[in-house]
């Protein structure tokens, strides 16, 4: 007679969930003393693996990326950690022996709602965020942090970033904030454009233009900048005529007609020291890895008498009337309405997909395999009012972003909706062979708004707890408010950022504007055989 079987045996329990909030007995491996009580004895902690999650608002910061001589948000991060007693003094200055990691890297003044970094810090005991936040500048706030699997990285186990523009509506219109030359060319025509009396009396200061056309400066304009004490740049006023400014007050001048020269932003000298020569006898700057070369317009407030300024307004204000309208200083009746809503959605719908994007970013060869990254959606269905501007939410998805190339996407497509440039300019935008100098929107309307981890989270959902910003969203919504919105809208208020990046879109700053005119057919069949060789390659090369 056989054996009877031996019973079976009880499955085994289900391992309990990791938790932020209810972390095992700590391990007596290190010793931490923050936050410590000091009339109790010292504990022993042991270093967790963690993904912290924070938001801030880029104002001042030269970006995320921890970079000598500037001040960054990984750097206050850094040194906060350790002020904190997360990082123990051995390894202060030096992440990468407790494995950090960040989700995105952030360009240098855009902000982020959803920012997420990861590595081994000593958590324990409760309390870690508040320690946290109080060695933290105000823009600057963690919101929470969740235990991850040893293995984890915030860049490499990211799926995708979802980042928002918030453009203002009336960037969209032609007739906005319109260049010298469109000014010119109008006059006497039934739709003639007023000169932006606005934008002279602000000053224009326009960073970041491009164009090929440019000349070494003269001895006399390297005179000026060599003067001791107080430097001044010439430039050319909206008409034409010479103006001097303080170089103090300008990130990026114009000098002459078509110069351009960096002048350092940060006190550092870098900006200047990265200057170089351009193998076309122009001048270009590296500084960000962003090519400057054009002319920019600058006109100081206070070389304005104010009987010109009265003068130039009631002028621009006449023009209207003749015309029969008001003028749009006054009032503008432009909106976004479901027409422009259609045509803007379905320019962006252009970079929706795999695509080379070696026009939109800098230092990237076409042949690169970097350049091609995957934009899962692009969309502007929403308008938001902000201290009585209202903004167009621009929204894009993808897996990720490389150097400026969100902004370059947003300044072309504004570009093509303002008539500067043909929709067609896409069917070659995207080609490996043709090198287009791109505008780049401003920084300030730019932030992260959501670091996404859904493969991760899908894989270890039994065992850990899901990296989201889900549990914060309130506390994500109300930094927005409170530091990333009024900031744009500050920015556009006091120092009209997009108003003046406008009045640079010409062909003469970007002469391949044209480009379409001067190739015809010959390069939209280039482009047709060029999209039916393009294959997906996902990326998790992150730069912006």
């Amino acid at each position: 007679m056989a054996a009877a079987s031996p019973p079976p045996s009880p499955p085994h329990p289900k391992r309990p969930k990791m938790s932020s909030s209810s972390d095992p007995e700590p391990e007596p491996t290190s010793l931490s003393a923050a936050g410590a009580d000091p009339g109790q004895p010292r504990r022993r902690y042991k270093r967790r693996k963690v993904a912290i999650i924070l938001a801030y608002c880029g104002a001042g910061y030269q970006g995320m990326q921890k970079n000598p001589g500037a001040r960054t948000i990984e750097g206050d991060l850094e040194e906060a950690l350790y002020q904190a007693g997360a990082v123990p003094e051995a390894d202060r200055a030096a992440p990468a022996r407790y494995e950090w990691a960040r989700a995105a890297r952030t360009d240098k003044g855009v902000s982020a709602a959803a920012q997420v970094v990861s590595g081994r810090f000593y958590v324990d005991p409760p309390g870690f965020i508040d320690r946290l936040n109080a060695k933290l500048a105000p823009q600057i706030r963690a919101f929470g942090y969740v235990r991850v699997t040893n293995s984890f990285s915030a860049k490499k186990f990211c799926d995708r970033r979802r980042y928002v523009y918030l453009l203002p509506v009336l960037a969209l219109d032609p007739s906005a904030h319109p260049d010298r030359e469109a000014v010119k060319a109008s006059a006497g025509s039934e739709n003639q454009l007023a000169k932006c009396v606005e934008c002279s009396e602000r000053g224009r200061k326009v960073p970041d233009i491009m164009g090929r056309e440019g000349k070494l400066p003269d001895s006399e304009e390297e005179k000026v900048l060599d003067t001791p004490g107080e430097e001044t740049v010439a430039a050319h006023g909206e008409l034409g005529d010479a103006k001097s400014v303080p170089a103090s007050s300008v990130t990026e001048t114009g000098l002459g007609d078509g110069v351009m020269i960096d002048l350092p932003s940060s006190g550092n000298g870098t900006e200047a020291q990265n200057a170089e020569l351009g193998s076309n006898g122009t001048i270009c700057s590296t500084v960000g890895s962003v090519d400057v070369i054009a002319s920019v317009v600058a006109e100081k407030e206070n070389n304005f008498e104010p009987a010109d300024i009265e003068k130039e307004r009631m002028q621009a204000t006449n023009i209207q009337k003749e015309n029969g309208e008001e003028s749009p200083l006054l009032k503008n009746t432009f909106a976004y309405t479901d027409e422009v809503k259609e045509k803007f959605n379905r320019i962006l719908k252009h970079y929706v997909g795999t695509r080379n994007f070696h026009n939109f970013t800098t230092r990237t060869k076409a042949e690169d395999p970097a350049a091609k990254r995957y934009i899962i959606s692009f969309t502007a269905n929403t308008v938001v009012s902000l201290d009585g501007i209202d903004f167009v939410r621009c929204e894009v998805v993808g897996q990720s972003f490389m150097l400026h190339q969100i902004r370059k996407m947003v300044g072309l497509a504004v570009a093509v909706m303002r008539n500067c440039a043909p929709e067609s300019i896409y069917d070659v935008a995207f080609r490996k062979d043709i090198r287009l100098n791109v505008p780049t929107a401003p920084e300030v309307g730019l932030h992260l708004d959501e670091c996404m981890f859904t493969s991760y989270n899908s894989k270890w959902m039994d065992t850990h707890e899901a990296v989201s910003i889900e549990p914060y969203a309130e506390e994500a919504e109300e930094f927005k408010i409170k530091y990333i919105f009024p900031h744009i809208a500050a920015m556009e208020h006091k120092e009209g950022a997009v108003a003046l990046w406008l009045h640079s879109l010409n062909s003469r700053n970007y002469p391949d504007f044209r480009y379409m005119e001067t190739t015809g057919s010959e390069a939209k069949v280039g482009a047709v055989v060029e999209n039916m060789e393009e294959v997906q390659m996902p990326s998790n090369n992150v730069s912006e």
